[in-house]
């Protein structure tokens, strides 16, 4: 599979999970809770919720069990809106709750430098639940697949420190796995070869 392309098929067993009840209201709940504050993905402009729904997507070829996709859909929720994890658990229960939280990044002290959340981060994610990784993947997977295009500067930021994250998730979904790390290493590869390109000399 090209790993610069979002899978275009579903068989039988992933659509009818993504059409299971909890899924359902777990992607009602996080179009909500990102919609209304008028969220957008970086680059695109588009609604946020294509990012969970491409994560969602992703992991149900693989792992088409109702509460992991409901993770899935509200993995950015508690992080990136005002949604706390209380909530999740009492409308999706404990199960969705332990995920999602083990998918949510900080809160962190202001005062650690990058470095320092990130390195947190992947400690939280090396003790996290094997289902946990496996929506992590999807959710690199979905974050950097244009990235070296689009923003070769940040790129330069953002890739190694996700191919540092690979590391702690090597005991999730070994599809994904080997995606991410493809597509990853291609991103690294392409901005190489972007700092070895003469300057541009007119005439």
């Amino acid at each position: 599979m090209d790993a610069n392309k979002q899978p275009e098929m579903h068989n039988t067993e992933s659509d009818s999970a993504m059409q299971h009840p909890l899924v359902e209201r777990a992607r009602r709940f996080a179009s909500d809770a990102h919609g209304r504050l008028e969220q957008v993905r970086r680059y695109t402009n588009e609604d946020y919720i294509v990012h969970p729904q491409a994560v969602a997507e992703r992991v149900a070829e693989y792992l088409p069990e109702p509460e992991v996709l409901a993770a899935a859909w509200l993995h950015d929720v508690v992080e990136d809106t005002d949604v706390d994890l209380e909530e999740i658990r009492q409308l999706f229960g404990d199960e969705v709750a332990l995920l999602v939280d083990q998918l949510t990044s900080g809160p962190h002290s202001p005062e650690l430098e990058r470095a320092e959340r990130k390195l947190i981060d992947r400690l939280q994610l090396e003790q996290a639940d094997i289902r946990a990784k496996t929506i992590k993947l999807a959710d690199i997977i979905d974050n950097t697949y244009t990235i070296a295009e689009r923003d070769p500067e940040f790129a330069a930021l953002y890739l190694p420190e996700k191919y540092a994250m690979l590391q702690v998730l090597k005991q999730g979904n070994p599809e994904l796995f080997a995606e991410a790390r493809q597509i990853i290493e291609e991103g690294l590869q392409q901005l190489e070869q972007l700092s070895q390109k003469p300057p541009y000399e007119d005439g």
